[in-house]
């Protein structure tokens, strides 16, 4: 049985604001994740966040947030998020010499301009500068926003498309969303988490208390949920599964259920396929307020469950 008062985001993190709230509060985080893209993630988040009364909604999938199409957010706070860092070309010191050019691996760079896109931030082009003409500056790689929505609060970003730090913009949102929780006194941060293995999915995963996968029977669903799987493990953190369109093929619903059974994973609830999930997502709106059904029925039978094993 997890317990409150596990979550594991460093106290240095809390920013001035959250410092007057109770320090000895911690709230419960869980990230919802899936192997692949397409499995219904996000709709299973919006549900749960309709049925979780006290709550921070937290969106870690930076480089595609859209959970706050289905959670009508009223924005009160942005920002810009700053990232790696390009080189800044002094003009009236630059003596066009090309040593720059010369060294640039990545072709970022000319005498007279720099590609943002292309660069890597390595900073050598600055190094090798004889007359100190370019400065490594930080550049703004995404924004971020903290909102009121009618489910409670929302924390989200969204990354400039091609643009590095993602992991980092992940973390912030995690730091905001338990500012927020400290703020407010509130007990879950419901993060929403990104699909796959790689860094915005794993700094959405690591130091949480429980992850949630939403996976489907399909090959490829089966193999990326096995993968993000081990992900969770080696960071130990405990792991529940959700599969969603349970029906379209029995056999590998089937391999997916031996699969938990085999690692003492919790199968929560086995959802059917239903054309009303579309149409919940075209309307904006939470499944779960869209219509009642088969697939309605089984995330509140997963909430519930959820609720007795974050002690909630």
């Amino acid at each position: 049985m997890l317990v409150q008062g596990t979550s594991r985001l460093s106290e240095a993190s809390i920013s001035t604001d959250a410092q007057v709230a109770d320090m000895s509060f911690s709230p419960i985080q869980m990230t919802v994740v899936s192997g692949k893209g397409g499995t219904g993630k996000t709709t299973v988040v919006g549900s749960l966040a309709a049925l979780a009364e006290k709550k921070v909604l937290a969106d870690c999938d930076v480089d595609a947030a859209n959970l706050y199409q289905i959670v009508s957010p009223t924005v009160l706070e942005s920002g810009d998020f700053l990232g790696m860092q390009i080189p800044v070309r002094d003009e009236d010191l630059c003596i066009r010499c090309g040593k720059c050019e010369e060294v640039c691996r990545f072709d970022a760079i000319t005498v007279e301009a720099v590609n943002e896109l292309s660069c890597e931030g390595c900073g050598f082009c600055a190094l090798v500068c004889p007359v100190d003409a370019l400065q490594m500056q930080s550049i703004s790689c995404g924004e971020w926003h903290r909102a009121d929505t009618r489910f409670g609060p929302l924390v989200y970003a969204r990354l400039i498309p091609g643009a590095e730090s993602s992991g980092r913009l992940v973390t912030m949102v995690r730091q905001k969303a338990e500012d927020v929780a400290l703020q407010q006194q509130l007990p879950l941060i419901l993060i929403d988490g990104a699909p796959g293995i790689g860094c915005v999915a794993t700094a959405a995963i690591t130091g949480t208390d429980l992850c949630l996968v939403v996976t489907e029977p399909s090959l490829s669903g089966i193999h990326d949920m096995e993968r993000v799987g081990d992900l969770i493990a080696h960071f130990g953190v405990p792991m529940a599964v959700i599969i969603n369109k349970a029906d379209i093929n029995q056999e590998n619903s089937a391999r997916i259920r031996s699969y938990c059974e085999q690692r003492g994973i919790e199968l929560l609830a086995e959802l059917p396929y239903d054309e009303s999930v579309t149409e919940a997502m075209a309307e904006g709106v939470p499944l779960i307020e869209h219509q009642d059904g088969p697939v309605v029925a089984g995330i509140r039978q997963a909430w519930s469950r959820l609720e007795q094993l974050l002690n909630l």
